[in-house]
């Protein structure tokens, strides 16, 4: 029934530092867009979409509890680990844990952790 995910909400505390992080570090792309009542913000990539919700100030209908930091994703990089770990470097982002191995959806992965701005976990990985 189910062929995959179209795109998730992240609620943010803080909109400008998470749209620098996803941006400038991560490397998605901010669209805008509107829907009959309001202006919205999602970060591309790929197919899929990350919706921005603001804390305390979330769309509807919204999840029961809408909280930063109660992410935990997983992203496949479009270039290898070792430029994904240099980059994060180079932007003062420090990894937690990694490179270390992990079995995805499709494959078994390579994977470093980091958090966002909002301190949800970020695993950035590359097929194994």
């Amino acid at each position: 029934m189910i062929d995959h995910i179209d795109h998730i909400v992240l609620t943010t505390r803080d909109l400008p530092e998470c749209i620098r992080f996803y941006t400038e570090v991560l490397g998605m792309q901010l669209e805008r867009f509107r829907t009959p009542t309001e202006e919205r913000l999602a970060l591309k990539f790929g197919q899929q979409k990350i919706n921005l919700h603001a804390w305390g100030r979330e769309f509807t209908p919204r999840a029961h509890v809408a909280a930063p930091g109660t992410l935990d994703l997983c992203f496949i990089a479009s270039v290898p680990l070792d430029e994904v770990q240099r980059r994060l470097a180079a932007a003062g982002v420090p990894i937690l844990e990694g490179p270390v191995m992990k079995t995805g959806a499709v494959s078994k992965l390579r994977s470093v952790y980091v958090r966002d701005p909002d301190l949800n976990l970020v695993e950035i990985s590359e097929p194994a």
